[in-house]
């Protein structure tokens, strides 16, 4: 007889364990079945092996008319023998057509083949040490993501710790699990950790610009250079610009040369900032043109807005601190202690002045200041005291610039306040002498300098940021390195990062990922036929793909790019300045580049019109490897990235789909029945936000597995780690993921781990059943 295809749940199913296999645990778990297209050849000729006895017994009429009197005589006994006999084969039926299922399963479990790559090899490692969610499941799912959450950086907690009901709690022992400490995932900590290994590579082969970014990144770990320079090349440096009043020597130089100049060379943008950007009103009508645009600077003076004068202030708490870090700056910087209390007064009350005038962001876009057009001599009219011009060309050499040009200029107000408050202190005549708008700009660019000077500086900054109340940790050596590494060697780092990209297999489960969520957007129950339509146009208008750059530079071209950099492996400070002028010539290359740079550093997908890009950025080890198995990029990367985009849609998505709430209040629902915190008073409601997030990652778990799913029906192979059924592979990878540390975080009250247990509640999918001893979990969850 043929053979029925079993169809998947949702697409697809797992064949419950043997009973030789229940009593071995899960040594040897079960495969997912693929649906049976055609039939098993010898399965065919066993089934059909007893029917030639079945046809000669009924062909036989001696046989027939001996048995026909014992008919009549028990015919009952004789049907209800039939019945049993009937039963008993079609029993037998099923149970043979299982165990054949099942022996194909075991099949392909031991012919898939175990992945011995590198990469694999340090998966299965991970895997071992890591807690099995189907073997420990009361201690593995119950460690919340909420605002009692771990940071990305501190030494993790153990899961469960602190929740009512806890094994680990009822016992009063937090025992020691070292190997499966409770972290967070930080996808940037991620990817600096990959381009760590790369600019450590001891490799000495490669281009010119290669090797200067390696010498670049060593000489800012070489802090035993940088602390025997001292001070001695800023100091150096400050002559250059012509010296300033509190070391005693100053040439009085020209206000607007010297501004030109830290514009230009150093970056530096004491009184106004520069940037590149686009135009939201031509966005629209598809525009990418960019523009200068010029806002109110990053003061270095700590502020605060009062919302009842409207202004910016300082307290008095917050000024104190400020002053004497101001008077370290200056001793450390030679000044002389007899003028240095009057550059220090200086400084705090032209600061201050500025940043009365300054607003938050929200007011200046309440009020409509944002991206206000006009030339830069209509600027030029408004603030008066800044030959715009002349800075504009130095910052964008050798970009010719004319004063009909358009600039987008942010706060107005503030840049008119400006220029008044310089030419006030330009003209006080009895402080000629002293130059504070020149300590004012030497204060500034020893604030950008400061992470190449020596750790006098940093521990004095500290300091400040401790006095203001900010305890957030400093961040280790190595990645502050490979930041400013690729503040200038930003080409060199996304060549490098496309050489190592699995562009082919990253393209492919891009649009697998968004493949399987479009179909995730038909099963949600929308308002009408109306919004569904809606919702699906834009989304079918979306052209998903890995975001690269359209030019990908060659090791020549780099070579040419940075052949005017000299990198020293013994002065980080001279590196720095150049890195400096090198973030300049990006600066440059925004405002005349069409198309969107790479961010190298960035690991969120980009909504870019019609482009839904994906940055290089998400798929490094460990997250994601060409030789891992399927079901390992799946259960991780697959994962992140199904929840990336409905992150990015769930406007559209929630504003018009009773789904999100529904869902959000079931996988809830499961979580206090586990946690057993309905009957003890601990429950409590989600709020909108939290719901979102919890239908989000629930959603992109499903989506991520319909995904894989979809994979393997066009290409059924896969590899295995650790001896692991796929379905197993793919959800205890999935597990290592904890608490993605992304913007909507705080929203997530359980950890994205428990969604196993609620994928688990009422499927076959799942290798074995993840329920505790506890008899309030024994009862029946539903599907969510």
């Amino acid at each position: 007889m043929s053979e029925t295809p079993i169809e998947l749940e949702p697409q697809l199913s797992i064949q419950p364990l043997s009973q030789p296999e229940r009593e071995r645990g899960l040594q040897s778990p079960s495969v997912f079945q693929l649906p049976l297209r055609t039939q098993d050849p010898s399965e065919t000729h066993q089934q059909t092996q007893p029917q030639p006895e079945v046809q000669l017994s009924e062909s036989n009429p001696e046989h027939q008319h001996q048995a026909k009197p014992l008919w009549i005589k028990h015919g009952r006994l004789l049907l209800l023998f039939v019945v049993i006999c009937l039963c008993t084969a079609f029993l037998g039926l099923i149970y043979y057509k299982h165990q054949n299922l099942q022996n194909r399963s075991n099949h392909q479990t031991g012919a898939a083949t175990p992945c011995l790559s590198p990469a694999c090899q340090w998966a299965s490692a991970h895997l071992a040490t890591s807690a099995d969610p189907f073997k420990k499941p009361c201690d593995y799912f119950l460690f919340t993501c909420g605002p009692d959450r771990i940071s990305p950086d501190s030494g993790g907690r153990q899961r469960g710790q602190g929740i009512p009901g806890h094994p680990q709690n009822q016992n009063g022992k937090r025992e020691a699990r070292g190997v499966r400490q409770a972290k967070i995932l930080d996808r940037k900590t991620v990817l600096l950790q990959y381009l760590r290994e790369i600019l450590e590579s001891s490799d000495t082969g490669g281009s010119s610009a290669v090797q200067k970014a390696r010498g670049f990144y060593q000489s800012c770990l070489d802090t035993r250079a940088i602390e025997t320079a001292g001070v001695e090349p800023f100091l150096t440096l400050i002559q250059k610009l012509g010296g300033w009043a509190a070391s005693g020597q100053w040439n009085q130089t020209d206000f607007n040369s010297t501004l030109s100049l830290l514009m230009r060379d150093y970056a530096t943008f004491p009184f106004f900032n520069v940037y590149v950007g686009k135009d939201p009103k031509e966005i629209a009508r598809g525009t990418t043109r960019r523009y200068i645009q010029i806002d109110q600077p990053d003061l270095l003076i700590p502020i605060e807005w009062n919302s009842k004068t409207q202004k910016s202030q300082a307290k008095a708490q917050t000024l104190r601190p400020f002053l004497v870090t101001c008077e370290r700056y200056l001793a450390l910087l030679g000044a002389l202690p007899s003028s240095s209390m009057l550059h220090v007064g200086m400084f705090m009350s032209l600061s201050s002045e500025l940043a009365v005038t300054a607003a938050p962001l929200k007011l200046r876009r309440s009020k409509g200041q944002l991206y206000q057009r006009m030339t830069i001599k209509e600027l030029q009219t408004q603030a008066p005291a800044i030959d715009w011009l002349r800075c504009l060309q130095a910052t964008f050499h050798p970009l010719t610039l004319i004063k009909d040009d358009h600039v987008l200029v942010h706060n107005l107000p503030y840049m008119v306040q400006m220029s008044h408050i310089i030419w006030k202190w330009l003209n006080k005549h009895e402080l000629s002498t002293s130059g504070p708008l020149q300590t004012y700009m030497v204060l500034n660019l020893l604030h950008t300098l400061m992470p190449a000077l020596d750790s006098r500086f940093s521990e004095t900054a500290k300091n400040l940021s401790v006095a203001l109340g900010n305890t957030e940790r400093v961040a280790p050596r190595w990645r502050h390195c490979v930041s400013v590494t690729e503040r200038g060697f930003d080409s060199v780092l996304t060549h490098l990062l496309s050489e190592r990209t699995a562009h082919r297999e990253a393209e492919e489960m891009i649009q697998n990922i968004f493949s399987s969520f479009k179909s995730k957007l038909h099963e949600l129950k929308w308002t009408d036929e109306t919004s569904l339509q809606s919702v699906m146009k834009k989304v079918q208008s979306l052209n998903p793909r890995l975001w690269t750059s359209n030019k990908i530079s060659s090791e020549a071209e780099l070579d040419l790019l940075f052949s005017k950099v000299s990198v020293s492996t013994h002065s980080f400070f001279s590196n720095y300045v150049q890195l400096l002028s090198l973030w300049q010539k990006r600066r440059r290359r925004l405002l005349t580049e069409q198309t969107e740079a790479v961010d190298v550093l960035s690991v969120t997908p980009l909504l870019l019109g019609n482009e839904l890009l994906f940055p290089m950025g998400m798929f490094v080890p460990p997250l994601f490897h060409p030789t891992y198995p399927r079901a390992m990029n799946y259960g991780v990367m697959g994962f992140l990235l199904a929840k990336d985009i409905l992150h990015l849609l769930l406007p559209d998505i929630y504003s018009q789909s009773d789904t999100v709430h529904a869902v959000g209040e079931c996988v809830w629902a499961h979580y206090l029945t586990v946690t057993e915190r309905t009957s003890r008073g601990g429950a409590f409601s989600l709020s909108a936000a939290q719901q979102q997030e919890v239908w989000v990652q629930y959603s992109a778990l499903q989506i991520a597995l319909q995904a894989y799913h979809q994979s393997l029906r066009s290409r059924p192979e896969d590899t295995s780690i650790s001896g692991l059924s796929h379905t197993h592979l793919f959800l205890s990878s999935f597990s290592q993921v904890n608490c993605d540390f992304d913007p909507y975080h705080e929203f997530m009250p359980l950890e994205p781990s428990f969604l196993i247990t609620v994928i688990c509640a009422k499927s076959h999918l799942c290798p074995s059943s993840l329920r505790c001893p506890s008899k309030t979990q024994q009862h029946s969850l539903q599907t969510c």
